[in-house]
């Protein structure tokens, strides 16, 4: 809840300076722009929600910071020993 009070309270700031300094504003000036906006924006969230709750299968798959995956890094540690 913190992070929605301080995204509306940034984006009216930036209103403000936009509208005292005369510079245009960083959105779409019309209504299907700024529908076009939240639509991305509750999609991502959307995803987001439902990509929580699924079981990742192929993580043993996917490399680390190093690029190795957990089956090669294993196999590494048996071929050392």
């Amino acid at each position: 809840m913190l992070k929605i009070i301080i995204g509306l309270a940034l984006g009216v700031a930036i209103g403000v300076v936009c509208r005292r300094l005369a510079l245009p504003p960083p959105a779409p000036p019309v209504l299907t722009g700024a529908v076009l906006v939240v639509a991305m924006t509750l999609g991502y969230m959307a995803v987001d929600a439902f990509a929580k709750h699924r079981e990742n299968k192929s993580r043993t798959h996917c490399g680390g910071p190093d690029g190795e995956t957990a089956h090669a890094k294993a196999d590494m540690k048996e071929a050392a020993s």
